[in-house]
């Protein structure tokens, strides 16, 4: 009889590729996981890994496994938590990840306030602009900015009419004049962002004809952490090219200026992004109400969508 326990490790391990690494998250020795590993091979009588002193890699066997795998865990935490909690009661752990702005200025008091309603509730929040492989890494929901690709995910939308916008501090402004178009943001001091080895100095806006145009710019200060980008652009350190969402309320209270206000601004809208396609928690379910509410009253507060 397939254990439950072998079969979480058996997708753990397929996620992780090392059964170390496996064991210090699981708190087991890699004897016992590679003990577990085992046991499920027996069972299926197919070899789920090819091992070797330096390499660990799924079978074609353990390939075609996985998703079974993962739809019965799935489906027996589903069972668990309709079984022990009502959509009233809402209890566990969420693990969330999300980048660095935007979850530190605006979605952590909103995790905050998610959770004094729901004191049964225990956050994990994981905050960094890299992506996160959320079928490599234990996370619950992401929440992320951008085109999402891959179709696997269960995406959400939490703000689809969110744009980019061009901004800077009113003490840079009044040293350095105005850009009255795009072209005029070669001659600014914008501050650049720098991620995964790519540097992110051409900023694109949408054209009449549905392309985009880009802009080349540059400045003296580049980071990988758009928080730094923020912080930077409000001390009057030049010109940046960030989500309306993120620094509306920064524009609404005076530290920056929208800048070329009749120019589209290139979408970029934010997802409520999970792994789980077949079932959320009633915790999941929640929080992605409340966020969308959120996300819906700051724009409201701030004006609504930029106006142009």
């Amino acid at each position: 009889m397939i254990r439950i326990d072998d079969l979480a490790i058996f997708v753990r391990v397929a996620s992780l590729d090392s059964f170390s690494a496996v064991g210090r998250e699981m708190n087991l020795l890699p004897s016992q996981i590679s003990a577990a590993i085992k046991r499920l091979e027996r069972e299926l009588d197919i070899r789920l890994f090819a091992r070797s002193t330096r390499s660990l890699r799924l079978t074609l066997e353990g390939q075609n496994y996985l998703p079974h795998a993962r739809a019965v865990l799935e489906s027996l935490h589903a069972g668990k938590a309709c079984l022990q909690h009502s959509e009233t009661d809402l209890r566990g752990t969420l693990q969330i990840a999300s980048s660095s702005d935007f979850g530190r200025n605006v979605l952590l008091p909103w995790l905050i306030e998610f959770r004094q309603h729901n004191p049964g509730v225990h956050i994990r929040l994981s905050l960094s602009d890299h992506i996160a492989d959320i079928y490599r890494e234990p996370v619950d929901v992401a929440i992320r900015y951008g085109a999402i690709p891959d179709a696997d995910f269960v995406s959400l939308p939490l703000a689809p009419q969110n744009c980019r916008v061009v901004a800077a501090a009113p003490s840079y402004l009044d040293s350095q004049g105005r850009p009255a178009n795009l072209e005029a943001l070669k001659e600014h001091q914008c501050l650049r962002y720098h991620l995964n080895g790519k540097l992110y100095d051409r900023w694109a806006f949408p054209a009449a004809d549905g392309s985009l145009e880009h802009i080349s710019v540059s400045g003296p200060v580049i980071s990988d952490d758009a928080d730094v980008i923020r912080r930077c652009a409000i001390a009057g350190e030049g010109v940046m090219y960030k989500s309306w969402l993120d620094i509306c309320h920064d524009i609404q209270a005076g530290h920056l200026e929208l800048l070329l206000p009749h120019q589209q601004g290139e979408p970029f809208p934010l997802h409520f992004i999970c792994p789980h396609r077949k079932q959320f928690s009633p915790a999941i379910r929640s929080l992605y109400v409340y966020l969308k509410s959120r996300c819906a009253a700051r724009l409201k507060e701030a004006g609504g969508a930029v106006r142009r």
